[in-house]
């Protein structure tokens, strides 16, 4: 069953932050531009000082222990002035709290890839133009990063054209 087009229910009660729901399962590679401790509300109103990175085009990241440290292995700084510029990958993923499976996100161990916007374009373009069929290109659609682009999407209606 596609969640496309779905609003997940946090995404109405945690507006001010990107969590694991606003990635829809996919990989986001984000910018930080800035890090800060700020006084941050939580679910309950029970407000705490949390460590936040300002993200390029993004809701801020609040950071907790787990990623800091992720952060700094990937960057060999565990000072904040260090992260400005770099980029890291988020995930979504689950752990347990107080004894409760709960949906997290977590960054990558890894130094992201340095590619262009225009090339990941270009490559779920290719990978969308190899379809033979219309199950194919549906499998595939739904497994692209950008399905959402404005690109993509006129590459896809064309090949559903072709395809039919």
């Amino acid at each position: 069953m596609s969640n496309e087009g779905k609003t997940h229910w946090k995404r109405l009660v945690n507006l001010d932050y990107i969590g694991a729901y606003s990635l829809d399962g996919q990989d986001l590679t984000v910018e930080i531009t800035k890090v800060e401790v700020r006084r941050v509300k939580g679910e309950g109103g029970k407000e705490e000082d949390c460590t936040v990175a300002e993200l390029r085009g993004q809701k801020p990241f609040i950071i907790n222990r787990t990623n800091a440290k992720t952060i700094t292995k990937i960057y060999g700084s565990p000072y904040i002035e260090d992260w400005v510029g770099k980029k890291i990958t988020l995930y979504p993923t689950t752990t347990k709290v107080a004894g409760e499976v709960v949906e997290c996100l977590r960054v990558r161990p890894v130094m992201p890839k340095e590619t262009t916007f225009d090339a990941e374009i270009e490559a779920d373009k290719k990978q969308l133009e190899a379809c033979q069929t219309l199950a194919e290109l549906q499998e595939v659609y739904m497994s692209l990063k950008h399905r959402k682009d404005t690109k993509i999407v006129t590459v896809k209606d064309r090949l559903k054209e072709v395809l039919k």
